[in-house]
């Protein structure tokens, strides 16, 4: 594939018209051809006892950042959903915002496979909190 059907412009319409629940959440840092990288706005919301980023928030930013990733290859298509997740936690993360890189691996006409590394902005991208393998549905 060379390149996307959707810029991050777009996408970013297509979240607050479909999912306006959690646009003020997240951002899209940027979109390229079988992948995306999108930033979850820590604030107290995401924050679970102890002050780090709740097991919840970061499955959100690695289901989201996948599921804009394929959007941008395949266009708006608002019935693809999430048919399977697994995500690794691997080190706790800081109390500030999160980067999550996902993958597309394999973009068929109806499953889409592929994975999602997750860091601290402050952290190294070699030094990952959480790590996520997710299928797409594909209507």
């Amino acid at each position: 594939m060379s390149g996307t059907v959707l810029d991050a412009a777009e996408l970013d319409a297509f979240l607050a018209r479909e999912f306006p629940q959690i646009h003020d959440q997240l951002r899209i840092e940027t979109v390229s051809p079988m992948g995306a990288r999108m930033r979850l706005l820590v604030d107290d919301r995401h924050l679970r006892p102890g002050g780090t980023v709740s097991g919840p928030s970061i499955m959100l930013l690695a289901d989201v950042t996948f599921y804009v990733a394929i959007l941008a290859m395949v266009g708006p298509e608002a019935l693809t959903v999430t048919t399977n997740m697994s995500l690794n936690f691997l080190r706790k993360p800081a109390r500030e915002d999160l980067l999550c890189d996902a993958r597309i691996l394999k973009l068929g006409r109806r499953l889409v496979t592929g994975d999602c590394l997750l860091h601290s902005v402050s952290g190294s991208p070699d030094k990952p909190v959480a790590q996520a393998t997710l299928t797409y549905a594909r209507p």
